[in-house]
């Protein structure tokens, strides 16, 4: 895939245009960040429905699967494999999933070993998802090379799928019993899309230069800062994850 998995970079206006929405984003997470006085967590679902976002997330995989299937051969018919451009990325951030991994684990373990390993689990996760939904919002249409006879329809067919795992991930969160919303995630939240903003200056281009990388790989670490702080809520109570845990009996299964 990443033979295919390159994209145009923003160029004269459209990439200050992207810049200002990217800093309105930030400044609409700051704000709420500010506002945002006591942790806020939402309410956790049954079984069944832990259940049925389970199942949803893994056909939302499968589909995905099978979707990249169909638009790799498409590309394959039109385009010859080449050289797949350098990927400095994937390192950090399978670092990025372990340490949030560990970090969650440890975190959790007042409230049982069952419940801090699902959290660990979800919290690795959805962390990456953090990053790669808005990512994906802007790069998905000028990905190249375009796929014939109809672009568009392969774009979707790759990232319809893509944003339903995306978004089925961050469900997920709900499922733990230590996620709650703190103003420290909105105001993380806020610094990536500030980086974010930079990054579209020099055209949010693939990261295989200097500035694109550095910008890339500040952009994920803040991130998984911000999937950090929701499962360390700023004023959130050991004592308390203690009696939510054993009163709701830890992870649903």
């Amino acid at each position: 895939m990443t033979a295919y998995g390159t994209w145009v970079s923003y160029s004269g206006a459209a990439r200050i245009w992207l810049a200002i929405l990217l800093l309105a984003v930030a400044g609409g997470l700051t704000y709420t960040g500010t506002r945002l006085r006591l942790p806020l967590r939402a309410r956790r679902p049954g079984k069944a429905a832990a259940v049925f976002m389970l199942v949803a997330w893994v056909l939302a995989i499968a589909t995905f699967l099978i979707c990249t299937v169909v638009y790799v051969e498409q590309a394959r018919q039109d385009y010859p494999i080449g050289t797949p451009p350098t990927d400095p990325i994937t390192i950090v951030t399978l670092a990025a999933v372990v340490a949030t991994f560990a970090i969650v684990n440890e975190m959790g373990q007042p409230l049982g070993q069952r419940a801090a390993l699902g959290s660990a689990v979800i919290g690795a996760l959805s962390a990456p998802m953090i990053f790669v939904l808005p990512f994906d919002l802007i790069v998905m249409a000028r990905t190249y090379p375009p796929i014939p006879p109809h672009p568009a329809l392969y774009r979707a067919l790759f990232f319809l799928p893509l944003f339903t795992i995306e978004i089925t991930t961050l469900g997920l969160l709900t499922l733990s019993p230590m996620v709650a919303l703190s103003k420290r995630t909105p105001l993380a939240l806020a610094a990536m899309f500030v980086v974010f903003a930079i990054w579209a200056l020099f055209g949010f281009a693939y990261p295989s230069a200097p500035i694109p990388i550095a910008l890339n790989v500040l952009s994920k670490v803040l991130a998984f800062a911000a999937a950090a702080t929701l499962f360390a809520p700023e004023g959130f109570d050991v004592g308390s994850l203690l009696a939510r845990g054993r009163g709701e009996g830890g992870m649903p299964t």
